[in-house]
């Protein structure tokens, strides 16, 4: 039977051949074991307003120590677990659980951010409470972020981080972009015409102070064609007489309160001011262009809502 022996033979021979090739196969399909590897995760790289280099990974938990940066976090798609006293003061944020009071504005609490280790801490570069925090939170391996928004140009510029870090480019669109327009819009409307002049003033429960345009309503006034006459009448910045008020008579007289009590505010500028009887001898007090702006636009930040800030002082100043 050499002929049948032969057969089978060759047949053994056949599966061989087909389970080494299957396994060859599936060796094939399966990687060599190597070490694993960590994810990789993108950063963005960023000079902050000290000129400190930081460097975050998307979609960081951030705590805000000024409550108008929590708005700027939360409207790039961030999410806030610490905040100051001013956020919820001003309706920013609501208390809750899963945000931490982090104290005053001026002073935060050091204890409390290092306790709830966030990702990243916005801070301000202009608050020596702030900037006495960088130290303490690097030494602690906790990342900073150092802001100065003063301005609309401010607030895009830490919009468009902001977006960066959490790889949200559609909400620049939507509160950056769009913003822009409306703002653009505004300030063409004073294009081709007469200057005004404008008195600004800032009233708070101590006192008046004549304000230039070197702060965020003053820029915005300056933006939108008018002349701020404490830019050139410097001593009123320091000494608000009313000499030099009844002297340059301007156009526009606007008045923006800060403080928890816009009632107290105001009761200081009718003792400074408006007691005078020579104040109501002023053109712009005569011919009602004596104005109180709200103070969620033109005291806090505005933030999504720069273009009505703007569109409000251009309605002022030129008519809708």
């Amino acid at each position: 039977m050499p002929g049948k022996r032969n057969m089978k033979k060759k047949f053994w021979i056949s599966v061989a051949l087909l389970l080494a090739a299957v396994l060859s196969a599936a060796c094939a399909a399966v990687p060599p074991a190597e070490t694993p590897q960590p994810a990789v995760t993108a950063k963005v790289i960023f000079t902050d307003a000290l000129g400190h280099e930081v460097s975050l990974p998307a979609l960081q938990k951030a705590a805000c120590c000024m409550g108008s940066f929590a708005d700027v976090w939360q409207l790039a798609g961030g999410t806030v677990i610490g905040a100051t006293q001013d956020a919820f003061e001003d309706g920013i944020l609501e208390s809750s659980d899963a945000i931490t009071d982090l104290g005053s504005l001026k002073t935060p609490s050091s204890e409390t951010l290092l306790a709830l280790r966030p990702d990243v801490v916005f801070l301000s570069a202009n608050l020596p409470g702030h900037v006495e925090l960088y130290d303490v939170l690097q030494g602690a391996g906790i990342s900073t972020a150092y802001f100065d928004v003063e301005n609309f140009a401010d607030y895009l510029t830490m919009l468009k981080t902001c977006t960066q870090v959490t790889g949200r480019e559609d909400l620049f669109e939507k509160y950056g972009v769009q913003v822009q327009q409306r703002v653009d819009q505004a300030i063409e409307r004073g294009q081709g015409k007469a200057s005004p002049s404008v008195l600004l003033l800032r009233a708070y429960s101590g006192g008046v102070k004549a304000k230039g345009s070197d702060n965020m309503t003053g820029a915005m006034l300056s933006d939108l064609g008018c002349r701020n006459i404490a830019d050139s009448e410097e001593s009123l910045l320091e000494d608000l007489s009313m000499e030099k008020i009844l002297q340059e008579d301007p156009d526009f007289i606007f008045v923006v309160t800060m403080g928890s009590s816009q009632d107290k505010a105001l009761e200081a500028l009718k003792e400074q001011l408006e007691s005078n009887p020579a104040w109501n001898t002023l053109r712009a007090v005569r011919e009602k262009r004596y104005v109180l702006l709200p103070k969620e636009l033109f005291q806090n930040k505005p933030n999504a809502r720069w273009g009505e800030s703007y569109e409000i002082l251009a309605d002022t100043l030129y008519g809708k």
